[in-house]
């Protein structure tokens, strides 16, 4: 139980970094000669705390550079080194300026805690201080007819140097600065400020100006790639349009109803009973006409038989006598008597 218990006060000084934690980039670059500002993040139960930056490895070997509580770092523009803090967005920056290659090295974001049961709670961070150039923008894009202008940032040492901007892979396009820290010609201009850094301008951006390039000040270089996009094109697009309708044919016309399943079926079912009607009217027609053919087959016996007489007296067909203007002769078998009709 004892070992248990110095085990845990061991461990009291480092719960706070645990839970409570300040962060911050791993690692920064910059120019020689350049300004760099850091951020440092912490947790809300540390905004009133004693902020710090100091430079080292290690908390016991970290020589101090700038601490909230110091009044004399608070101006970025005036001090080599300064600090703020911002208790409302729970972040607290140093700033570094006019940075020499000596100052590589690494540095502490500190939270200082102020009792012997806790550890200052800290984030490290390396920064890289650089000589050479960099761009801006390593890639850039411009649409044809208009200008683009590309920021190349040299170090401290290369102040003086003489400027170029090259087309890659062509030595002979090499526009220099000279002696003056300027180039202009009808489609480039270069400006050097003589501050760590020097614009490119192209006036008038063509198709075939894209390509890689690189801009170098004394024997460091750095390469950009410029892409040119075509300027659009507007097309006319042609409408047939039909003739006018005056205005009061409009008026007058009533608006198309739409076709609904109900009217759909309101047609269909009116086409039904029109076609059944007519299917009814073609099969009566047919039975009457069936029943008088019918009957005329089906003569009566007695004046089938009246006909064959006539016809035999006549000398004519029994199936052509005119019934209706015919003399029918009956015979009296009693009487022996012809009456005639």
């Amino acid at each position: 139980m004892s070992q248990l218990f110095i085990l845990t006060l061991s461990l009291l000084p480092w719960i706070p970094g645990v839970l409570c934690k300040v962060t911050t980039e791993t690692e920064f670059t910059v120019l020689e000669g350049q300004s760099l500002t850091i951020p440092c993040h912490y947790e809300p139960q540390y905004a009133s705390y004693v902020k710090y930056w100091c430079h080292g490895r290690t908390k016991e070997f970290c020589t101090s550079l700038a601490r909230t509580d110091d009044p004399l770092m608070i101006n970025p523009a005036e001090e080599k080194v300064s600090i703020f803090d911002d208790p409302i967005q729970l972040v607290f920056s140093v700033t570094m300026n006019n940075l020499k290659e000596e100052d590589s090295g690494w540095y502490i974001c500190g939270v200082e805690i102020g009792n012997m049961w806790s550890a200052d709670d800290i984030a490290f961070t390396n920064v890289k201080i650089i000589h050479g150039m960099s761009a801006v923008n390593s890639r850039l894009s411009g649409e044809e007819g208009r200008s683009l202008t590309i920021e190349c940032l040299y170090s401290e040492r290369y102040r003086q140097s003489e400027k170029k901007w090259c087309r890659s892979g062509d030595w002979r396009s090499c526009l220099s600065t000279g002696s003056e820290g300027s180039y202009e010609d009808s489609s480039v201009a270069i400006r050097d400020d003589r501050t760590r850094s020097f614009t490119i301008t192209f006036k008038k951006l063509h198709v075939k100006d894209t390509a890689w390039y690189w801009c170098s000040a004394g024997q460091q270089k750095i390469t950009v790639h410029v892409l040119v996009t075509p300027r659009p094109t507007t097309t006319t697009v042609l409408s047939v349009t039909s003739p006018p309708v005056p205005s009061h044919s409009l008026a007058h016309m009533p608006p198309p109803k739409p076709i609904t399943k109900e009217s759909w079926n309101s047609q269909s079912l009116m086409l039904a009973s029109v076609t059944v009607c007519l299917s009814v009217i073609v099969l009566v027609a047919l039975v009457v006409l069936a029943r008088k053919l019918w009957k005329v087959h089906k003569k009566d016996p007695l004046i089938r038989a009246v006909g064959e007489m006539k016809a035999k007296y006549s000398g004519y067909s029994a199936d052509t006598a005119d019934l209706q203007n015919g003399t029918v002769i009956f015979l009296n078998k009693d009487s022996q008597d012809v009456h005639m009709y």
